[in-house]
């Protein structure tokens, strides 16, 4: 029961079964094979003193020194040989199926963690995802690759070593049982024991992942605060409490395999002690080359229990990891793809917004009965102050999160029923947060379709994204690495990038956040004057701080505290000298 968590990914190794199962027979025959020279001992010399196993006797009746010297010897290199020939197959197995299941879990949680919502990913932090999907699911693979094998291999050690000793002299095999169950029963414990301090290091692992994770993210903001001080300090704590969770765990650990080898000690020294005494007042019960069997054959059965305790720690911390991947797992999103989505064409969109409503904690609004209406082909620009819900009206849009009450349509249809991928690969985002990814401005401008579009539309992106001719002044052009989040760009030519991403992807209906927000006045200007071209024949909605922008628009909403307090033109909205008109003022300055 304890180990459900390790159990319940067996799904992953059912494609590979038939290869597991080659690795797990080679590793049976191994330590087997692995065993035998114990046994190889004890029949020469048995032999040599003229008393022979019965089956050798068998097989040279007339007990010819010569032959039965040569068939020892080549049965002890056929035993050697196919010991290596063995272990090289059940070690390749392991390692080869270890990586195959590896990377089937970590693209099955990382797909399942790409099915979210943004709540999720708000209330988690990045270093512990990250934590997770590489570090607990390598933990997954090097148990596969190497503690499966060693835990089974314990066992067919237990029973082969028992079975052969018991066959040899049943009573002193008795007797060299008597470390097992103190053996095994330490180890159980010894696991039962650790788990939480080994809980506890995870946690901490993955709190000084997510501190370096977000440190290595700002450090332009550390630099310029001056703050690298601080931020040590809080690296450091973050350190030393995984620092203290792994020193506890070791206090614990340390101390399992010299308690183990003091038992095994003298129950290793009991069984020599009373076979002795058999060989030396010839009691029958026992040969000299039996004794040389148990003797071997007890210390490594015996010496190898030593690790049982360092297994059950592996297994532990897999299974911690698995639990850990599990959790994962079974988080269920709040935003769900309908079941039976409904088809609609996307050749023209037109939205409507009916008495939305929408808090991001349930308890504080942040969109009061909002309803408007956007016709196919048609230009909205959204206006308001800071914080009055602007963005959230996209983020809806878009599900990336759920409305409490009201409905969002696309053309006609809830957009709750229509499939989530279809319903965001017919809208284009300029977010105001822009993200770029590492690597080239050609790769960033084409993500995601970088194979389905030609150098001649990203081109033609770039012209209309007033990005063209700083990308031609650049050594590489378009081939220019632009470093992780795009640190190479200044904030306008990622605004304008992001532009020019959208551009291309040509969805039927264009956002823009704040789009023009972090571009200088000249090229706001030039943007605008491609605007109309940009948006022709398209759904557009323009979200924006700059009112000049959506000056020309079919429509322009009010947003003020969650509500629309005013719509119209520019030119209506300006007459009513209401919220548009004061936000027009402040900017503009008295007409």
């Amino acid at each position: 029961m304890r180990h459900r968590a390790l159990i319940s990914f067996s799904w992953a190794l059912r494609p590979y079964r038939a290869s597991f199962i080659i690795g797990i027979t080679s590793s049976i025959c191994n330590k087997v094979l692995d065993l035998m020279p114990p046994l190889l001992v004890a029949w020469v010399i048995d032999t040599v003193q003229g008393a022979p196993p019965h089956w050798i006797s068998t097989l040279f009746p007339t007990q010819s020194p010569w032959g039965m010297a040569i068939f020892l010897s080549a049965l002890g290199a056929l035993i050697f040989c196919f010991e290596s020939i063995t272990q090289w197959v059940y070690q390749r197995q392991f390692q080869i199926t270890a990586q195959h299941v590896q990377h089937d879990i970590r693209c099955h949680t990382y797909k399942h963690l790409q099915t979210q919502d943004m709540s999720f990913f708000e209330n988690m932090r990045l270093g512990q995802l990250i934590a997770i999907v590489n570090d607990d699911i390598n933990q997954l693979e090097r148990f596969l690759n190497t503690i499966f094998n060693e835990l089974m291999q314990l066992v067919v050690l237990c029973a082969f070593a028992l079975l052969v000793m018991g066959n040899t002299c049943w009573q002193l095999a008795l007797f060299s049982l008597v470390p097992i169950p103190f053996v095994v029963m330490g180890s159980l414990f010894y696991q039962r024991f650790i788990s939480p301090y080994y809980q506890l290091t995870r946690e901490a692992v993955g709190e000084l992942v997510a501190r370096l994770e977000n440190n290595c993210s700002g450090i332009a903001v550390i630099k310029s605060f001056t703050a690298e001080t601080f931020e040590l300090a809080r690296v450091a704590h973050a350190s030393a409490s995984y620092k203290t969770a792994k020193i506890a765990a070791i206090h614990i650990s340390s101390l399992y395999v010299p308690i183990i080898r003091v038992v095994i000690a003298f129950g290793f020294s009991g069984v020599l002690l009373l076979g002795s005494y058999w060989v030396l007042t010839d009691a029958g019960i026992i040969t000299i080359g039996e004794l040389v069997l148990f003797s071997m054959m007890i210390q490594r059965l015996l010496w190898p229990l030593t690790r049982l305790g360092d297994v059950f720690d592996e297994v532990e911390k897999a299974n911690v990891s698995a639990m850990r991947i599990q959790a994962l797992l079974n988080q269920e999103p709040l935003v769900l793809n309908p079941s039976s989505p409904k088809a609609i064409s996307t050749s023209s969109v037109g939205i409507e917004f009916k008495d939305v409503n929408f808090s991001y904690d349930n308890q504080c609004p942040v969109l009061n009965n909002i309803s408007f209406t956007i016709n196919a082909g048609q230009t909205i620009g959204i206006a308001g102050y800071t914080g009055s819900g602007k963005s959230t009206i996209i983020k809806c849009l878009l599900r990336l999160y759920d409305i409490q009450s009201g409905n969002i349509t696309l053309n006609n249809e809830p957009i709750n029923a229509i499939d989530i991928q279809t319903l965001r690969q017919s809208m284009a985002l300029v977010s105001q947060d822009i993200y770029l990814f590492h690597g080239s401005i050609k790769e960033n401008i084409a993500y995601a379709q970088e194979n389905n579009v030609s150098k001649d539309d990203i081109i033609n992106a770039a012209k209309m994204a007033q990005l063209h001719d700083f990308i031609e002044s650049l050594p590489k052009g378009y081939d220019s690495f632009i470093g992780e989040k795009g640190i190479k760009l200044s904030g306008g030519q990622r605004q304008r990038l992001s532009i020019a991403r959208a551009i291309l992807k040509n969805a039927p209906v264009m956002i823009f956040d704040e789009a023009t927000s972090a571009v200088d006045t000249e090229t706001e200007r030039a943007i605008k004057q491609h605007l109309a071209t940009l948006t022709k024949e398209k759904t557009a909605l323009i979200i924006a701080h700059r009112l000049s922008t959506i000056q020309h628009a079919d429509q322009i909403l009010v947003i003020n505290k969650g509500k629309i307090t005013e719509s119209g033109t520019h030119d209506t909205l300006m007459a009513a000298r209401g919220d548009y008109h004061d936000l027009w003022t402040i900017q503009s300055g008295p007409s």
